[in-house]
C-alpha cells in the first residue's frame, strides 16, 4: 500500500514505546493517524507533534474501542491501516512456594484474566472492528483494502519462567495472524504479525541499569537492546508491502530465550 495523505490508520498503545514510534514513522509517509491510548497527557503531546487525533481507549472495553474508532473515522475517515500495539505484560509462576516459610500459591488469576483481556482480547476487538470498516472503503492496487499489524512477542516461542499469562496471550496472537488472514483475503485486507525480542521502551527502562545491560548484552547480534524505531520500520514494511500477508517475523536480534 502507498501511504500518503489520503491513507488514515490507527495505532493502539500509540502513546509511547513501540506504538508511538510506529505512529511518527506512518505520520512521516503522510498518513493521518489516530492514536488509541489510556495515557491522555503523552497521548494528546504526540498527535499534536504529528498532526494526528489522540483517542483515549481502553481495547478491553468494547464501547470506547467503538467511540475510539468513531472519533479517529470523523477525524481522518475510514482508516486503511491498523497497527495493534497495546499490550501489558505480567510475571507469576503458575504455582510455587515460598523460599522464607514454604508458603503455597499460584498465579493470581485475575491478573491471568487481565493480561489476556488486553493482549489478546483487546488486540481481537479492535482487528474485528476495523476490518469491519475496512470492507466499505474501495480497493486499491491488487484489490487492497487495508492492513493490519499486530504485536506478538518472541515469548509467543520461547517464554520464560513466569511468562505464563504473557506467553499465551502473545502465541494467540501468532496464532490468529493466519485464520485471521485467510477471512479477510476475499476482501483485499492483509494482515501480519510482529515478534519483537528485547525492545528499549518504557517498560524495559522500569528495570535497574544493571539488569537492563545484561538483558542487551544477551542479545546475540547486534548486542544491544532492539529500538522502537526498528519496529516502526518492520511495521512500515509490511503495510508498504502488498506481497506481505499471513507472516509472523520475529525481530530480536537473533535471542532465543532462555528459561529465566
Amino acid at each position: 500500500m502507498h501511504i500518503d495523505t489520503s491513507i488514515a490508520a490507527v495505532v493502539t498503545g500509540g502513546a509511547s514505546g513501540l506504538g508511538a514510534a510506529t505512529a511518527r514513522a506512518l505520520a512521516a509517509r503522510g498518513a493521518q493517524v489516530a492514536i488509541f491510548d489510556l495515557q491522555a497527557e503523552t497521548g494528546e503531546a504526540l498527535a499534536r507533534e504529528i498532526g494526528g487525533t489522540f483517542c483515549r481507549v481502553d481495547v478491553t472495553a468494547r464501547n470506547e474501542v467503538e467511540a475510539g474508532f468513531a472519533k479517529a473515522r470523523d477525524a481522518h475517515g475510514q482508516e486503511r491501516i491498523l497497527v495493534n500495539c497495546a499490550g501489558t505484560g505480567s510475571a507469576f509462576k503458575t504455582a510455587s512456594r515460598s523460599r522464607k516459610d514454604g508458603t503455597i500459591g499460584h498465579f493470581p488469576l485475575d491478573v491471568f484474566e487481565r493480561t489476556i483481556a488486553i493482549n489478546l482480547h483487546g488486540t481481537f476487538t479492535c482487528i474485528a472492528l476495523s476490518a469491519a470498516g475496512m470492507l466499505t472503503l474501495d480497493p486499491l492496487v491488487d484489490g487492497e483494502r487495508g492492513v493490519i499489524v499486530n504485536t506478538a512477542s518472541a515469548a509467543a516461542e520461547d517464554g520464560q519462567v513466569g511468562q505464563a499469562a504473557y506467553s499465551a496471550s502473545k502465541a494467540a496472537i501468532q496464532g490468529m495472524t493466519l485464520p485471521i488472514a485467510r477471512d479477510l483475503m476475499s476482501e483485499g485486507i492483509r494482515v501480519n504479525a510482529i515478534l519483537p525480542g528485547l525492545f528499549d521502551t518504557p517498560l524495559m527502562n522500569a528495570a535497574p541499569p544493571q539488569v537492563i545491560e545484561a538483558l542487551a548484552a544477551s542479545v546475540p547480534f547486534p548486542r544491544r537492546l532492539g529500538q522502537p524505531e526498528e519496529f516502526a520500520a518492520l511495521a512500515l514494511c509490511m503495510v508498504e508491502t502488498t506481497y506481505f500477508n499471513a507472516a509472523s517475523v520475529r525481530l530480536d536480534g537473533a535471542i532465543r530465550m532462555p528459561p529465566r
